[in-house]
């Protein structure tokens, strides 16, 4: 009869207990349901990593309590000149009070429940007001514009946190490049690149302005070069004659030939 008791309050133990196991970077949440009478709900004390026995009336929810990422995208956001943008947000949020998450925000237990549920509209709607007060060039192209929509779009969700109490730290925020249509993004590669055929243009006439400038003033030297020496024009071409073949013959390898020309010679090795 003993043993009979025994086994029936070990059946009746294993059979009624149930166990979480957290795993490192959670907590377990646990809430209890009463059976037939008593009063449950969320213990206050949430279970770190370890193995945890309780009754099969109590359910425990998995908490992740390390940094999480929540993505979203943005479409056709208007700037104050009427173009369309597009843009891809990241935010990074961390856990910093399991049991009052899954009591007061998110039953899940998830980052993304409570975002979903207080976060994303008012972010998004922060965003908008804040791309309406710029154009769509210094937008997408001018480096203070984007940080001063990231930090009113940051400010904004770090309020609503404090003043809705979600136990949540905004650890980072950021707007990626802001993207515009296709027609004006073909419409911007076509600007540029008319801009650089104007520098290219430009570049070409000052190369040719600044050639023009050095022949005028060579043609200068060499005339007041001749009307110091009172050479007459074929003078000079003889006179530069034999400079070029000084140039040539500048070893001494020439050979004089009959009526006056000269060949240089080279050493064939």
């Amino acid at each position: 009869m003993r043993k009979f008791l025994v086994a029936t309050i070990l059946t009746v133990a294993t059979t009624g207990c149930a166990w979480t196991t957290p795993g490192p970077g959670e907590e377990a949440v646990i809430t209890r349901y009463p059976l037939l009478f008593g009063s449950g709900g969320v213990s206050p004390t949430p279970v770190a990593t370890g193995r945890k026995f309780f009754l099969l009336t109590t359910h425990a929810t998995i908490v992740n309590i390390q940094p999480q990422r929540v993505d979203m995208e943005f479409e056709d956001l208007m700037t104050n000149d009427g173009v369309p943008l597009d843009f891809h947000a990241v935010v990074t949020l961390q856990v910093i009070n399991s049991v009052q998450l899954v009591k007061e925000f998110s039953p899940n237990g998830t980052i993304m429940t409570a975002f979903t549920k207080n976060l994303d509209q008012p972010f998004r709607t922060a965003v908008r007001d804040e791309v309406k007060k710029h154009g769509m060039n210094e937008t997408a192209i001018t480096v203070t514009a984007a940080e001063e929509i990231d930090t009113a779009a940051t400010d904004h969700m770090a309020r609503i946190i404090a003043e809705k109490q979600i136990p949540l730290r905004l650890l980072d925020l950021s707007l990626g490049r802001a993207n515009p249509p296709d027609s004006v993004q073909g419409q911007r590669v076509e600007t540029a690149t008319q801009q650089q055929r104007s520098l290219t243009e430009q570049q070409r006439k000052l190369a040719e302005d600044q050639r023009k400038l050095a022949e005028e003033s060579r043609a200068a030297a060499d005339a007041a070069y001749n009307d110091k020496m009172n050479l007459t024009p074929t003078q000079y071409l003889q006179l530069e004659s034999i400079k070029m073949w000084k140039e040539v013959c500048g070893g001494g390898k020439c050979t004089v030939l009959a009526g006056g020309g000269i060949m240089p010679t080279y050493d064939v090795k």
